[in-house]
């Protein structure tokens, strides 16, 4: 049997401060939950205890080193769902789901909002002061949930599409993971053999005396080069490069500029395109379903797009909403929606089903982007091999080609 410290509020408010003797912190919350208390903390130990020096929570800093990811909050939106669905009263599954989450900086988050619920703050304007966990999206739905007595239908449709939001963005990961590697040994190998292995051979070059060829003296003052002090500017040039091509796509002119492109691009701009309205319709059709008024869903749908292109057509949407317009007429102005996709959204605001015709959608362009995925990732392998060997035999080529000469010199 374990001492537990704790501190809970009866149905009058009163605060009691005591130990417990239980097996675990699970049955320690549900005796003082059978007495009518709720805990608003409780720890292993004597009450007031002072903690050692050496008491060092190394959870709790692993944590906020890790932080807290999309797995974390898919875990937890489906436990708070299944909980509040079997009808156990919010306090007491936010109690649950506190002890018994993994991540150390989820737990200490939810026992903050535990402790909000319990001074009489809404369940969403708790999640709302902690905006680096629980987005716009989650606390608009909460609120919603809240607003129309249906916080458990909601909470099954959070979880939901959470899940879909992980389960895309694995799949998106995935498919970046192979190239993304592939590159980074290409070109570490090639500038190792540039700047370690060719110089050894310029030296045999040099003693023998004879002409290079044009391909591999360029090689050699590319190694040079890359070995001087000059290549520190060199490297400065790419940084400042870099930071200002990430200004200038900071700004709204830039961000459209570089998104429009990207959708330009064969094979890779389709997918794109198709993740881009994948998440629009579903995310929309999520909040408009779940009670969100209209003008708060476009608001949210527009902070998480993830592609100016669709940003702007659901500015100009919202512009049109609010003088009494259709929603699928500025989509038809966009580059971004095809005739299919604004055909369907059309049909529902006539049919006032919007919301299935969204997630009808939503499922099309989900498997659209899975064959997509499975198709770029099928012809970047074969790609991805080429540019392997190419980039290393760009140097070997370069090695070899003065001993052809010498031996026609020989002959």
């Amino acid at each position: 049997m374990i001492q537990y410290a704790y501190k809970a509020r009866d149905k009058q408010g009163n605060l009691h401060e005591n130990i417990i003797v239980s097996e675990s912190e699970d049955a320690a919350l549900k005796q003082l939950y059978d007495k009518g208390l709720y805990v608003v903390q409780i720890r292993k130990g004597k009450a007031g205890a002072a903690k050692s020096i050496f008491d060092i929570n190394l959870d709790g800093y692993i944590a906020k080193l890790t932080g807290i990811g999309l797995k974390d909050v898919v875990v937890f939106c489906r436990q708070f769902s299944a909980l509040v669905n079997a009808g156990i009263p919010i306090m007491r599954a936010l109690n649950i789901l506190s002890s018994q989450a993994e991540n150390q900086a989820l737990a200490d988050i939810l026992k903050q909002v535990r402790d909000e619920v319990e001074q009489g703050i809404s369940l969403s304007d708790a999640f709302s002061r902690h905006p680096k966990t629980f987005d716009r999206l989650f606390i608009s739905m909460i609120k919603a949930g809240e607003t129309g007595g249906v916080l458990d239908e909601v909470l099954n449709r959070i979880s939901g599409f959470m899940e879909y939001k992980a389960r895309l963005s694995s799949k998106i990961k995935a498919a970046m993971a192979y190239p993304a590697v592939v590159t980074v040994f290409a070109v570490i190998i090639f500038f190792a053999m540039l700047i370690l292995v060719l110089p050894r051979f310029s030296t045999i070059f040099a003693r023998l005396g004879s002409e290079l060829p044009l391909y591999t003296q360029v090689l050699i003052n590319i190694s040079e080069f890359l070995r001087s002090p000059s290549c520190i500017f060199l490297i400065i040039a790419l940084i400042s490069g870099w930071y200002g091509l990430t200004r200038i796509y900071a700004t709204e002119k830039g961000k459209y500029f570089f998104d429009s492109l990207l959708l330009k691009i064969p094979v890779l701009g389709g997918l794109i395109q198709k993740i881009s309205i994948s998440r629009f319709t579903r995310t929309f059709g999520t909040l408009i379903k779940s009670g969100v008024p209209i003008l708060t869903a476009l608001e949210i749908v527009q902070d998480s797009a993830g592609n100016a292109v669709v940003t702007k057509a659901v500015r100009s949407i919202k512009e049109e909403i609010k003088q009494g317009g259709m929603i699928h007429t500025p989509l038809e102005r966009s580059p971004v929606f095809p005739p299919m996709v604004i055909s369907m959204i059309a049909v529902g605001e006539e049919t006032g089903e919007l919301d299935k015709m969204l997630a009808k959608i939503a499922d099309f362009y989900d498997s659209e982007v899975e064959s997509g995925i499975e198709a770029l990732t099928s012809m970047l392998e074969p790609f991805m091999m080429v540019f392997l060997g190419g980039m290393i035999g760009a140097v070997i080529v370069g090695m070899y080609l003065p001993m052809f000469k010498i031996f026609e010199a020989l002959q």
